[in-house]
């Protein structure tokens, strides 16, 4: 089962926040994730967090009381992580965030460290960003960007590395990975882009368009 956890920050406007969660078996919603699922017209299954950003507490009472996790705000996991580690309670074997663009650095560290775990989110949307995370034998297909549109790829995990591609400007098959490689400002040619993994896990960030974010992966 696919789950969705909307999160504090830049996130997907209502619409494709509709699409994500339509997508997902479960919605859960981390501290602040509440107003912009709300916004979305989006009620979650699961509230989670210290809720020190959420404002007005009082929205929580609509919601049943045991689907409503509250946390102490010194702890030792991000509401993300909570939320992320709640879905992978309830059956989810394949994870998603919504949310977490701009703001805080920390917080954006914090958000691209998770993709370094053994468990690990499989995809990532901001409100500009469509970032999905493979690992090998995998492959993503997408139909066709506008050509120059910027597609990054980068390695994941502990390598080795390896992977082909088309519809970029310039291909992955003879690329060298090392870790800490950042394959930044790769472009499409205004083809269908394919990323085929032979080994490791990478990182594909791709541009937000509503067209595209329910491709399959």
């Amino acid at each position: 089962m696919r789950g969705i956890v909307f999160i504090g920050g830049e996130g997907p406007p209502p619409g494709i926040a509709r699409d994500l969660a339509g997508e997902a078996g479960l919605v859960a919603a981390a501290d602040s994730g509440l107003t912009a699922a709300e916004e979305a017209g989006l009620r979650p299954d699961w509230i989670i967090g210290d809720m020190d950003s959420l404002g007005d507490v009082s929205r929580l009472d609509s919601y049943p009381k045991d689907r409503v996790i509250r946390c102490l705000h010194e702890k030792d996991y991000t509401d993300t992580e909570l939320g992320l580690s709640l879905l992978r309670e309830k059956g989810c074997d394949e994870v998603w965030i919504a949310g977490g663009g701009g703001g805080r650095i920390d917080h954006l560290f914090a958000l691209r460290a998770l993709f370094e775990r053994d468990l690990f989110p499989a995809r990532w949307i901001t409100a500009r960003d469509d970032i999905r995370a493979l690992e090998a034998p995998g492959e993503l297909k997408t139909r066709r960007f506008p050509e120059g549109a910027i597609i990054a790829v980068s390695p994941l995990g502990n390598g080795p590395w390896e992977a082909r591609s088309r519809g970029l400007k310039w291909p992955l098959d003879n690329v060298r990975w090392d870790r800490g490689f950042f394959g930044a400002s790769n472009e499409a040619t205004g083809d269908d882009i394919e990323v085929k993994l032979i080994r490791g896990r990478f990182m594909v960030l791709l541009p937000l368009r509503e067209e595209y974010v329910c491709d399959n992966h």
